[in-house]
Order: structure tokens, then C-alpha cells, then sequence
């Protein structure tokens, strides 16, 4: 077997800053319903767009979503990502907190590459056979260490948005 070349892509995920994204891998086409499913599942209040990269076929970006802006949104983000099997889901009135076991126990999700709201760039390797995602950088690196004060304000923080009692 003759070595192949390998690039690397970095895509910038294009969102607003409101917005939550989870980016994931899966490996069929009822995806998009069942993703569209167990998102609707979670809160009637939840806005959301997904698309999912079809692999084979007519290897179309396939989409659903409750929300046309955030549902065109993930189809840009999904189409500049363009790898095989992957998936984008944009997030309004929800956190990926709120979302990501019902992603997760979705049958065809293979796995998951982020779930954040921070500036995200994917990671993707391009070869002859295609396109996959191989990481993402998700925010910045730390500045310091947690001070016994952040301690106390993330503890506070947790309490104030009603996530620890």
C-alpha cells in the first residue's frame, strides 16, 4: 500500500454568539429524523437547525430543524465541513447540557467532537478518498489557574442559572 497525502482544512464554524453548536459523527441516513426527534424530545422551548453529510449515494447535506434560520445555518457550517457522516446541530433557548445524552443515545451517533459556545474551528483531514473531521479547537487556552474566589463565583454561577440547587 503506496502512502497517500494528507492536508488539513481548519473550518470555522459560522455562528452567532447566542448560539450553542454540537458537531458529532454518524453513519446513516435517519440521522436527521432521529437527531430531529430526541432534540424535540428534550424542551418545547428548544430552536434548532441540524444537517447531516451524506456519505454515499447522492452525498446531499441532509437538514431538519424547528427553526429555518438556525436549520440554514447548520447546512453553511455542514457544507464548508463537508466530511463524510458528519453532523451539525445549532442550539437557541437550550444548552448542550440540555441536549447531549439524547444526542448521544441517538442509534447512529458515533460519537460527538464538541458541545460548546465558544468560537469553534473543526479540524478536518482531506485525502483522495474524502474529507473527516479529526478534532476541534473549541475556545481559548486557559489563562491561569482557579483562584479560591473562582471557586466561589463558578459555585455561584452554577446556582444563579439554576443548574445545583
Amino acid at each position: 500500500m503506496t502512502a497517500e497525502a494528507v492536508s488539513i482544512d481548519v473550518v470555522p464554524v459560522l455562528k452567532p454568539d447566542d448560539l450553542n453548536v454540537v458537531i458529532g459523527q454518524s453513519h446513516f441516513i435517519k440521522t436527521v429524523e432521529d437527531l430531529h426527534e430526541a432534540l424535540v424530545g428534550v424542551s418545547p422551548h428548544l430552536r434548532f437547525g441540524l444537517a447531516f453529510c451524506e456519505a454515499s449515494g447522492p452525498r446531499l447535506v441532509r437538514r431538519s430543524g424547528n427553526d429555518p434560520e438556525l436549520t440554514a445555518l447548520a447546512v453553511t457550517n455542514a457544507t464548508a465541513i463537508g466530511a463524510g457522516h458528519s453532523f451539525v446541530v445549532l442550539l437557541r433557548e437550550g444548552f448542550p447540557v440540555n441536549v447531549l445524552n439524547a444526542v448521544k443515545a441517538v442509534p447512529e451517533v458515533c460519537g460527538v467532537f464538541c458541545a460548546t459556545a465558544n468560537p469553534v474551528q473543526v479540524l478536518v483531514a482531506v485525502t483522495g478518498a474524502g474529507r473527516g473531521i479529526i478534532g476541534v479547537v473549541d475556545g481559548a487556552p486557559p489563562l491561569g489557574e482557579e483562584t479560591e474566589q473562582d471557586v466561589a463565583d463558578r459555585r455561584q454561577l452554577l446556582r444563579t442559572i439554576g443548574y445545583k440547587l
